[in-house]
């Protein structure tokens, strides 16, 4: 078999076929096996047999090949993401034509070309409805607490361009929560367009609870430590001038000396140096310059630590049936494995509950999920529609914030191979949703989002404004870009 980690540039034509037979050839061969691994019924479903080959290809290095067919003006393989062996088929029947001589196999029809990109937009308007005719990429809004008792404020988002309304089950009641998916109705059908509410179940989020500080406004920072509690009141002794209690008494039961344990999305980066019954010592090892205040109710990381969580806890179960009610989607947060979605699933169905047309929303959030996302793709394949979010905030605080954008990427190629849509999520245009002023690198990160068929904005007092600017902008960036294709629309500044 060719080695294409280190072959050299070629100008053969007929050097440059064989390279291209034996690629197709091994791309073919190693899918089988990646398919056999998603189960019986994967090599039925046209996604997950291209996701099988794209994981197959991508398993290689074929850099040298992909300039050696730039150079002759054959497509590069760099976009190949939604239809793996029609480009590698076209390829070669370009190259046979080179040769003069006849190919091996025919030239993909125009379907079958563009199968993938199809697959893709049907999820995508199944999932998350019909896009508005400017723009390809859809708007999800995080609803704050107003948007159950302000039905002014809903339809102003609607107004402005929000066409998925997300009601975050962590915060509020089920009331308040059938209050803001109706008044999401009511502002759809006055503007005559299908606004659809997705319904986050919290997951078991690990949080700080109670706080005591030695002085008042008391910041931590480098080499401070801090004491986790598993439980009680938070008391402070031996000068150690933070203690903390946590919402999971797991967390700090299963803790050991060198885990990692991150606060606030990163705010503070911390290392487990002591452990003892129902307690943790933490040292701070990375801080903001000037510190961070600790205070309840914010998130806690535990990037190497095996909690052995279920995904769902007895609160998603109790608050499932209000999300059958009332939603189009349910996010699923702490997904990890294929068997995880067989859990919903079954919870889903449980006492009765009728909900076949319920998406499901997988939140990628920990390097389990990510090392397992062609799986969890195969496995929901077929059962319902589904989608997955880049929950960025909690994903970039277990893999590393040097890791993120890399990993952002290689997320939206795998989806984009099985046709599942994406939701670019976690501090989109943050500064200008909270302050009504953005900043000059979140409208750059913004304006990347339009790869993804959604991009989430979350609550603050300037939301309605942070609709209307990612309005524009995704319709700009759609005139430029498809996924990974620059599209070269005429420019106008020059």
């Amino acid at each position: 078999m060719v080695a294409f980690e280190h072959f050299a540039e070629i100008d053969d034509v007929w050097g440059l076929t064989e390279r291209v037979e034996s690629l197709r050839e091994l791309v073919t061969n190693e899918a089988r096996a990646i398919l056999q691994g998603f189960g019986p019924e994967a090599a039925s479903l046209p996604g997950v047999v291209n996701l099988a080959h794209y994981l197959a290809l991508r398993h290689h290095d074929v850099r040298p090949l992909q300039r050696a067919l730039m150079r002759h003006g054959l497509s590069s393989l760099g976009r190949l993401e939604s239809r793996v062996l029609p480009t590698l088929d076209a390829v070669l029947v370009a190259l046979a034509a080179r040769a003069g001589r006849q190919s091996a196999v025919p030239l993909p029809s125009v379907e079958d070309f563009f199968a993938g990109e199809e697959r893709l937009e049907q999820a995508t308007d199944l999932m998350f409805g019909p896009p508005p005719v400017h723009r390809r990429s859809r708007i999800m809004v995080t609803l704050a607490t107003q948007a159950a008792d302000d039905p002014a404020f809903v339809a102003d988002l609607v107004r402005r361009g929000m066409d998925i309304a997300r009601i975050n089950c962590a915060h509020d009641e089920p009331d308040a929560w059938r209050a803001m998916a109706n008044n999401v109705r009511a502002a759809g059908d006055a503007a005559g367009r299908r606004i659809a509410v997705l319904m986050d179940i919290a997951g078991p989020k690990i949080r700080t609870e109670k706080v005591a500080l030695a002085e008042t406004k008391l910041k931590a920072n480098v080499g401070d430590r801090i004491r986790l509690i598993a439980s009680g009141e938070p008391s402070l002794f031996d000068d150690i001038r933070f203690c903390v209690s946590v919402s999971l008494p797991e967390m700090v039961t299963r803790l050991k000396v060198g885990d990692r344990v991150l606060y606030d999305d990163g705010k503070l980066q911390t290392v487990v140096t002591e452990v003892a019954d129902g307690m943790a010592i933490i040292r701070v090892e990375r801080a903001k310059a000037k510190g961070a205040r600790l205070k309840p109710e914010k998130g806690l990381n535990l990037p190497d630590t095996a909690l052995g969580l279920s995904p769902l806890t007895a609160k998603d179960e109790g608050d499932i049936s209000t999300v059958i009610e009332c939603a189009d989607m349910v996010g699923y947060s702490f997904v990890s494995r294929p068997e995880d979605l067989d859990l919903l699933d079954r919870e889903l169905g449980a006492g009765g509950n009728a909900s076949p047309g319920l998406g499901v929303v997988a939140k990628i959030e920990r390097p389990e999920a990510v090392k397992n996302l062609p799986a969890l793709i195969a496995r929901a394949a077929g059962r319902r529609e589904f989608a997955v979010m880049i929950a960025r905030g909690d994903l970039a605080a277990e893999i590393g914030f040097e890791r993120l954008a890399e990993m952002q990427e290689e997320i939206l190629w795998i989806c984009e191979a099985a046709g599942v849509p994406v939701i670019w999520a976690t501090q989109v245009l943050e500064n200008l949703v909270k302050t009504g002023v953005p900043s000059r690198g979140e409208m750059t990160d913004a304006a990347m989002g339009v790869r993804a068929e959604c991009v989430m904005l979350n609550k603050g007092d300037a939301v309605g404004e942070g609709v209307s600017t990612l309005d524009t902008l995704l319709a700009r960036m759609d005139e430029h870009m498809f996924k990974k294709t620059p599209e070269l629309r005429a420019l106008k500044s020059w």
